[in-house]
This record gives structure tokens, sequence and C-alpha cells, in this order.
């Protein structure tokens, strides 16, 4: 029964009436939704004086979001993406006379991480959920924040009973993926889902439908205190403080590692799972 009441659901909130509906709903009980057009608006609040970067900041918008953070004020900005710089971004950043400097590579890579440093203001919309290993990523993230993370991602609705619920959605049949088609709601395309999962085009598949509170859940596992979040049926966009990591494994030297084999054998807690 739970099955189905929540196809149910999604299939009702992923029509533009439902959607419209929902919206109404969750602003009649207070909360402040979300919507894809104000991200601007949430840049140009924060980031005055601040230095900035914009992972993933190519597809769709060009590096829109880092000119918009440097005509606000930022001091230093940054975008990184894993293709480009596109003709458009050359041609803005030309025009603008700009000093907003272009970063190849993966957000997650090593390399990537110590070429752009850390930053005050971290801003990522449309990435999470393209990625295979989001915590990764957001671990990312945080090593490059010092204060704020904008994040939007796509999510899916919250699974009533299963909190920290998500769909992994690469190898689901084209019937278990038509529940997550949002082409009524005007998505033109998504990657692994309108079509089935496929290897070669990297990130542009989309990997992972996370709800609500999994996505809140792994952000403060990788060390964010969500201050802000803006609802949205099938999105969310948070405003997050960098605070004390919740989660970190360190790797031990040899010496070390050696005592602590000997201590987890002398505990005797060491068993097959």
């Amino acid at each position: 029964m739970l099955n189905l009441t929540y196809r149910m659901k999604v299939r009702f909130m992923k029509t533009p009436r439902g959607n419209l509906m929902w919206r109404r709903w969750r602003a009649r009980r207070g909360d402040r939704v979300g919507n894809y057009a104000d991200l601007p608006d949430h840049i140009r609040r924060i980031v005055p004086g601040k230095s900035f970067v914009d992972i993933g900041c190519m597809w769709g918008v060009n590096g829109e979001y880092a000119f918009i953070a440097e005509e606000a004020g930022a001091t230093h900005v940054a975008g990184v993406d894993v293709f480009g710089p596109t003709p458009e971004f050359e041609q803005k950043k030309a025009e603008r006379g700009s000093s907003v400097e272009f970063v190849l590579g993966d957000a997650t890579d090593p390399g990537t991480i110590a070429a752009i440093g850390q930053r005050d203001v971290v801003f990522c919309a449309g990435v999470l959920y393209h990625h295979p290993s989001p915590f990764d990523l957001l671990v990312a993230l945080r090593r490059m924040c010092t204060q704020t993370l904008i994040l939007r991602s796509s999510t899916i609705p919250e699974i009533n009973g299963l909190p920290n619920g998500a769909v992994y959605w690469p190898m689901l049949t084209a019937a278990e993926r038509e529940l997550w088609n949002l082409s009524g709601l005007g998505v033109v395309h998504q990657e692994g889902i309108s079509n089935e999962f496929r290897p070669d085009q990297g990130y542009g598949n989309w990997f992972w439908g996370l709800t609500p509170s999994c996505l809140v859940s792994l952000l403060r596992t990788a060390g964010f205190e969500v201050e802000h979040r803006f609802p949205e049926a099938f999105a969310q966009t948070v405003i997050c403080r960098a605070v004390e990591v919740a989660f970190a494994h360190r790797l031990p030297g040899e010496d070390e590692a050696r005592r602590l084999a000997e201590d987890i054998s002398a505990a005797g807690v060491a068993r097959p799972a």
C-alpha cells in the first residue's frame, strides 16, 4: 500500500496542476518555496567581499553565476567544470573585461581541489544528482568551503516512514524509470531516465534521486549545517554553513596500524559480518 500510495503521489506532483497545488500548500504552511530563478539573488546577497567558486559552471549557463558573483563584489571568482570553457563563456568574459578564472577539472579530484584552494563561498547547482558518489562530492565541496555553500539539486519527494531514502537510477527498467520522468514539468531530457543508462555519457547521467531528508543528512555528515532550505516538489535549494566535519577516516601510519591491529585482536571484536 505504501508503494502504491507513493507512486500515486509522485505521479500527481509531476503534473503541472499537482506541482502548482503542492507549491501553494507549502506556501500556506509558511515555507519559502524554492525557484531556480532565485539563485542569482542568493548569490548577490552572500558574496560581496568574499571569494567564490562555481562547481559545474558551464552546462546551460556558460559561467553566468560566476559572472553574477563577480559583478556583485566577490573578490576572487572561479568556475570549474569537466568540459569547456564554452565559446559563450569566452565571449562574455571578453565583453565584460572579466577576471573570472576557469578551471578544467573534476571537483572530487585532489588536483582540482588543490587548484581551487579554499573559498569563502562555494556554489553548486544541478550537479549532485549527476555524480555516482554524492557524498564524495559534498566532502570535496567542504574541503573548498570555509563559510557558505549554496547548493541546488534535483530531489525526489519524501517517502513516508523511510527517512533518508534514495533511488539509484542506473539499471532500472524503462517502466521503472518512467515514474521519475519529469517531461510533464518541462524537463526536456534526463540522461539515464528518459533513456537507459549510458556509461559513455559519464556525469551526464542522472544517478541518484535523493529525498530531502537524505540530502540534509549527507550535508551534515560532510560538514555542513543547513541554515536555509527552499523546497520544491522535485528539487531543493539549500544555503549551508561550513561546520566541523562529522565524519572523516584517517589512515594510520605503519606503527600505529600494527598497534590498532593488536588491540582489535586482543578485544576479540572482529567477526565476519
